[in-house]
């Protein structure tokens, strides 16, 4: 097999980050001014080899956003390449060839659909591959290609996939920016994992590695186990999906997707439980977010349990209350699409699917 030269590297990394480029310039619209504003910001430090915590003089970084608006608006006709490997020629999205050629020369590639179908590219070199639980495990180092998706870990081709660096601002970009309802959580797993007393940002900065290891064990189990979730067809999670991109809908499937996971009989909460792990547990409620608190808020309780009592039993049956409440809310949300499908009315499945939302509490505004 032949291998990957300085030439032909700087040439699959300038066609991955065009098609990076290219997919930036078509969904950049996806996001909030406040969203893209942070993504953009993550993608500046990226390509300026920036740490987390340190920050350009704003005139700088805002130059740079206009540059980048610029070569946005150029590519707004632009479609995908196809990537050149030695003599061979792949589509971007032919991510198991094209790593079966890669993989061997010490790099990987990353392609594919993110929220709201948003196509995502990324090339890193790859820092160690294990097995676990039957799975590829991918830990992924510096990164040669990346759009505007800050993915810590993701499936891909039925492996799990770990960036580092992402990783890294990921965390950073959650504890910099957790809501109000966050803070105690974090404040009780900073404790229990770095005996920090708050979350001012040296201490962050200092003991970073540290709560990235926490999480980086979560990220793993979690996806692991998403594999591994037999509740929710993955084929008919993935055509919802498709169906209902960008609506309240593909944020609900995708809670009780991740809920399911998580407190699935292998998945990360329940380990959380085991170990008496206040750090990942904390760690853990700090950054749930979204639909988790308005439809799974047994969690909140089981958790106030082990901080103000030490009774690690409540949050074990709360994980079981959670891991019921999805799989039943899993299965009548697949019943209402299969009815859709049925009709042959994607408009009755999302309207009958979003009255669940708000029959369950969930305020109409969140649509």
């Amino acid at each position: 097999m032949p291998k990957t030269n300085k030439m032909s590297l700087d040439l699959l990394t300038r066609q991955v980050r065009h098609n990076c480029d290219v997919s930036d310039a078509r969904h950049a619209g996806l996001y909030s001014v406040c969203g893209l504003a942070l993504r953009l910001r993550d993608l500046y430090k990226w390509e300026h080899r920036l740490p987390p915590w340190e920050e350009h003089e704003a005139a700088a970084v805002l130059d740079w956003i206009g540059r980048r608006e610029e070569l946005w608006e150029s590519l707004a006709e632009a479609e995908f390449q196809p990537l050149a490997i030695g003599p061979d020629v792949f589509e971007p999205f032919d991510s198991l060839a094209i790593n079966a050629r890669l993989a061997p020369q010490g790099l990987f590639y990353g392609a594919g659909y993110a929220h709201s179908l948003k196509p995502t590219f990324f090339l890193a070199r790859i820092e160690e591959r294990r097995t676990l639980r039957g799975r590829n495990i991918w830990r992924l180092g510096e990164e040669l290609a990346r759009d505007l998706l800050t993915l810590p870990a993701f499936v891909q081709d039925d492996q799990v996939v770990l960036r580092t660096e992402a990783a890294r601002m990921f965390v950073w970009d959650e504890i910099a920016y957790i809501p109000n309802s966050g803070r105690a959580a974090l404040a009780f797993a900073l404790e229990a994992c770095c005996n920090l007393p708050d979350a001012r940002a040296d201490g962050i900065r200092r003991h970073l590695e540290r709560i990235l290891q926490v999480q980086q064990a979560t990220y793993i189990q979690h996806e692991l186990s998403e594999l591994e979730d037999r509740v929710f067809a993955r084929a008919t999670w993935r055509r919802m999906l498709t169906d209902f991109p960008h609506t309240l809908v593909e944020l609900l499937i995708r809670t009780l997707k991740d809920m399911l996971a998580d407190s699935g009989p292998h998945g990360p909460l329940r380990r959380f439980a085991a170990e008496r792990d206040k750090a990942a547990l904390g760690f853990y409620m700090a950054f749930s977010g979204g639909l988790v608190p308005l439809l799974f808020d047994e969690l909140k309780a089981g958790f106030n349990a082990v901080v103000q009592q030490g009774v690690w039993e409540a949050m074990e049956r709360a994980i079981s209350e959670v891991y019921a409440k999805a799989a039943a809310y899993a299965r009548q949300v697949m019943a209402l699409y299969a009815q859709g499908l049925q009709k042959q009315d994607p408009a009755w499945a999302q309207k009958a699917i979003e009255e669940t939302l708000y029959a369950r509490g969930v305020p109409r505004r969140s649509a």
